[in-house]
C-alpha cells in the first residue's frame, strides 16, 4: 500500500486524512480560544481630549463710589446751587461759551478727591475744603471764578504750558529723536510718531489701563493715539487754511509739535469723530470707562491733561 507523505511522514491514506482532520480542528479551536481571550480583555482607554484652559479671573473694577450716607453731609445750599447750575451755568472757561460745567466733573472730583456726586452736599463739602486750601472763599460752591483757579493749578502742571507762559514756542525735536509706533498702536492704524520715552510711559499706561478695567480692553480702540507729533509748518499750514490758528481748538503753536503729547481714543458720541471739540461729543466722552480710567491713574505715568479736550494729554517726564 502506498503511503502518502505529510510534513516529512509517510501516513497511510485514512491515516494522512484523521491528521489533517484534527490538525483542522486543533486550528479552530485556538482560534476561538484566541478570539475569547481577545474580547474579555478590557479595551484600551482613549487620549483624554483636552479641556478649554482655564478662564482667568477678571481683574477688580475700579473701587464704587462712596455709600450715599457719606455723601449726604455737607453744606446743604451749595449742594443745591451746584446741581442747578450743572447743566445751566453759562461761561466761557477756555474761551468760548458753554452751558454748565458736567463735563469736566471727573476733573474737578479728582481734583478735591471726592467720588461724590456733583450735587450732593459731599461734593460741596469737599470743595468747601479745596477752596480753603487755595485761599478762596470756602462756600463749596462751584462757579466760574473757583474754576479758573482750579483749571490754572491743572494747566501749569503741563511743562508745555510753563514754557509757552514765558512766551517761547519750543522747537520741535530733530526727526532722529522720534520714534515711530506699530500700525496696532495708531488709531485705524495710523503712523505716529513720538519721542521714545514718551512711547514708553504710554505703553505702560495703557497696558495698566487695559489690566484693571475689562471695559477699556474690550474695545481694541480705547486709547490708541491718533495724534502725536505734527510737524510745525503742516500745522500752520492747516491753521491758515482753516483760518482758526489761534482758536481754542488749534493753535499757531501746538503741544504736538513736541513729541510729548498724545491724542488717545476714549469714545465719541453717535455721529461724532473721536476728536470732535463739540460739547456734545466732550459730554459723552466724560462719562466713558476709559476717559475717567486717565483722570483717576494718568497722573501714575506722568501724563496730564489739557481740561477742554478729554482725549489730550501729555507727559512731563521730558521738557519741551
Amino acid at each position: 500500500m502506498r503511503r502518502a507523505l505529510v510534513g516529512g511522514v509517510r501516513f497511510k491514506p485514512s491515516e494522512a486524512l484523521r491528521f489533517l482532520v484534527g490538525l483542522a480542528a486543533a486550528v479552530i479551536v485556538l482560534g476561538l480560544i484566541a478570539l475569547r481571550v481577545t474580547s474579555c480583555a478590557p479595551a484600551p482607554k482613549p487620549a483624554p481630549i483636552p479641556g478649554p484652559p482655564p478662564i482667568p479671573t477678571p481683574p477688580p473694577l475700579p473701587a464704587p463710589p462712596l455709600p450715599t450716607s457719606a455723601c449726604a453731609t455737607g453744606p446743604t445750599a451749595a449742594a443745591a446751587a451746584n446741581a442747578a447750575s450743572l447743566r445751566t451755568l453759562s461761561w466761557s472757561p477756555f474761551g468760548r461759551a458753554e452751558l454748565g460745567w458736567e463735563t469736566y466733573v471727573p476733573l474737578i472730583a479728582h481734583e478735591i478727591h471726592t467720588t461724590c456726586p456733583p450735587g450732593s452736599p459731599g461734593f460741596a463739602a469737599a470743595f468747601a475744603e479745596w477752596e480753603e486750601a487755595q485761599g478762596l472763599p470756602a462756600d463749596g460752591v462751584l462757579d466760574a471764578a473757583a474754576f479758573q483757579r482750579l483749571k490754572g493749578e491743572i494747566q501749569t502742571r503741563r511743562p508745555f504750558v510753563q514754557v509757552v507762559a514765558r512766551r517761547i514756542c519750543p522747537d520741535a525735536p530733530a526727526m532722529a529723536r522720534l520714534e515711530a509706533g506699530l500700525p496696532s498702536e495708531g488709531y485705524s492704524g495710523k503712523r505716529i510718531l513720538l519721542r521714545p520715552a514718551t512711547f514708553a510711559a504710554w505703553r505702560r499706561m495703557v497696558a495698566a489701563a487695559k489690566a484693571e478695567d475689562p471695559r477699556i480692553a474690550a474695545d481694541p480702540r480705547n486709547l490708541t493715539i491718533f495724534s502725536g507729533y505734527r510737524d510745525p509748518n503742516a500745522d500752520a499750514a492747516r491753521c491758515n487754511a482753516e483760518g482758526n490758528c489761534q482758536g481754542v481748538v488749534r493753535a499757531a503753536c501746538s503741544a504736538h509739535r513736541t513729541g510729548l503729547a498724545v491724542d488717545m481714543y476714549v469714545g465719541q458720541a453717535p455721529g461724532y469723530g473721536p476728536d470732535s471739540s463739540a460739547d456734545p461729543n466732550r459730554l459723552y466722552m466724560s462719562y466713558t470707562p476709559g476717559y475717567r480710567w486717565l483722570v483717576a491713574n494718568a497722573d501714575r505715568f506722568g501724563f496730564v491733561p489739557y481740561p477742554f479736550e478729554p482725549w489730550h494729554w501729555e507727559w512731563t517726564g521730558e521738557q519741551p
